[in-house]
């Protein structure tokens, strides 16, 4: 997200716990991501959990853009 739609999430996200809870999901998500990505071997269900992960992580940013394209118009 560029400093433009931090900005945005920043005005909104005390009047929108919807929004709240996506980011904070989405920053969880990254933070997991990067714990995996830093091991030198992933098992087959770490990376099956790493899959999962990276879904989880596009389908809450989608829904944030949704929520910021609402409130740029």
């Amino acid at each position: 997200m560029d400093a433009q739609d931090e900005a945005l999430i920043s005005r909104l996200i005390d009047h929108n716990p919807e929004l709240k809870t996506l980011v904070e999901s989405h920053r969880d998500f990254e933070r997991q991501l990067d714990e995996m990505y830093r091991r030198p071997h992933l098992t087959s269900d770490e990376d099956f959990e790493l899959k999962r992960l990276k879904k989880a992580k596009l389908a809450g940013k989608e829904k944030i853009e949704l929520i910021l394209a609402q409130h740029r118009a």
